[in-house]
């Protein structure tokens, strides 16, 4: 198959009640998945959408907007998921870079007041099955299909246009790596805008199985998430390594035998400490665990699978070899991947030509395993969120009280926090529940500042630049 809405076409053909999507205590076939989609096609096209349009879609994840999605595909057009954590004026600068022809939201984000009132997406959920769905549009394969946005460094997202053969190139290395099937249920743990969550949606459709969401509200909540991977009898798990961390250390996961169902373990996003991979390898001896390593913009490139040789593993866990078609060069030490995965480009800008620089660091192990040895710039990856410090910075900087800042990863893995360091204009009060308050209403949730620093001026480099590496020293 060439295109992604073709997955789910294909699996209501062959078993049309086989559970698609489950919900909290909703639960849809394929059928019914391809009845909902094709009755918000009908709407969206009745809104004006068209082959090539954005919709933009901020909202909670649910049913509705996963056929949402599915309909825009079937029209040819783009979605662009936002998550509910991202305030109005974050959701804003996205849409002034995407120009999106239709924004949708779910009651909260109506609520969070947009303003130009978009049509609730209770409303295209809503339509009569009487409503004729527009024929589908016969895209090619390196058309888009979703735009990701993710951290920018100059202040503003950056959005990561993806076509339907970029997607693909990975989904269906990833659903046979892990030997998916019709009888697995997928957890989706991650946001719809986090690329993590591709594997757990359209995986899912490509083998017919189903895909059983997990709510904002359990995103790290440990205990929580420990009782939906038991009670939901999850098969294949995919996931940042501090959400398992949380679930180790707060959540009772390794207080009780392996979940009952579980067969596939994976994680990305960010480094795994070796000694939590140990000790996960030890109570799940019957759980094959990946670690997955690729930017957004090419999604997973190199797959690492631990075994048990890796409980006498001293350094850390390697990202392991080429996958998903990719080829991947180092220069001068940084990792540059090439290959069906890596994105169109950046939404607004230049195509991307040739291979794509990560910014990562990566080195040869002795086994020729690649290591991730770090990045090269001031974006960072914290609680599996790819963040860069510059757009946090650039937020803080616009309160009236902030004469400079410059932001700082303190401490490390799931103890890691983020540290803004303020030079305060003269008489002007800094307080750390003031600046959260701040981020709250410019950034995402896993962008809000940790702790605050007070400092009369910042390092500076020989050149006059703030000095990142003494800043980092010293916090």
């Amino acid at each position: 198959m060439d295109l992604l809405h073709q997955l789910v076409l294909a699996a209501k053909e062959r078993t049309p009640d086989a559970p698609a999507v489950h919900a909290g205590a909703t639960t849809v076939t394929y059928r019914e998945l391809d009845e909902l989609a094709d009755r918000q096609a009908a709407g969206l096209h009745a809104a004006g959408v068209r082959r090539g349009d954005r919709v933009l879609i901020w909202a909670e994840k649910s049913v509705e907007v996963v056929a949402l999605m599915q309909a825009s595909l079937r029209l040819g057009a783009v979605y662009v998921p936002v998550a509910p954590s991202n305030p109005v004026s974050r959701v804003r600068l996205i849409a002034d870079g995407c120009t999106p022809a239709l924004v949708v939201a779910d009651e909260a984000g109506l609520a969070a007041g947009w303003g130009a009132n978009p049509p609730p997406l209770s409303s295209f959920a809503a339509l009569s099955t009487s409503d004729t769905p527009p024929p589908l549009e016969h895209v090619g394969p390196d058309e888009p299909a979703y735009i990701l946005y993710t951290s920018g460094s100059t202040g503003a997202p950056k959005g990561v246009l993806i076509s339907h053969r970029n997607a693909l190139a990975f989904v269906e290395w990833a659903a046979a790596e892990t030997g998916l099937h019709a009888g697995d249920r997928l957890a989706n743990h991650a946001p719809f805008n986090f690329d993590l969550s591709v594997f757990d949606l359209y995986g899912a459709f490509l083998a017919g199985a189903s895909v059983d969401l997990a709510g904002s509200d359990l995103s790290y909540s440990p205990a929580e998430l420990t009782e939906f991977l038991h009670g939901r009898g999850i098969s294949v798990w995919y996931s940042v390594p501090s959400a398992l961390l949380l679930m180790m250390r707060h959540g009772g996961l390794l207080d009780r035998p392996a979940p009952a169902s579980l067969r596939v373990c994976v994680f990305a996003g960010e480094p795994f400490p070796i000694a939590g991979v140990q000790t996960l390898r030890r109570a799940w001896p019957d759980v094959r665990l990946f670690n997955w390593y690729g930017p957004t913009e090419t999604n997973v490139v190199t797959s690492y699978e631990v075994t048990d040789a890796d409980l006498a593993r001293t350094g850390g866990l390697p990202i392991g070899r080429a996958c998903s078609g990719a080829t991947l060069t180092l220069s001068d030490g940084e990792i540059v991947v090439d290959g069906p995965t890596v994105m169109l480009g950046y939404w607004g800008a230049a195509p991307q030509l040739g291979g794509y620089r990560t910014g990562d660091v990566g080195r040869y192990d002795a086994a020729g395993e690649l290591e991730y040895a770090g990045r090269r710039d001031a974006m960072v990856k914290l609680r599996g969120h790819r963040i860069e410090l510059g757009e946090i910075e650039t937020a803080l900087a616009r309160h009236p009280a902030v004469a400079e800042v410059a932001v700082v990863v303190a401490g490390a893995g799931i103890d890691a926090r983020l540290r803004a360091v303020i030079v305060p204009r003269p008489d002007q009060r800094v307080t750390l529940l003031g600046m959260k308050a701040h981020c709250a209403a410019h950034l995402p949730k896993y962008m809000i500042v940790d702790e605050v620093s007070l400092v009369d001026e910042l390092p500076r480099t020989a050149n006059g630049k703030t000095d990142r590496a003494k800043l980092a020293a010293a916090h």
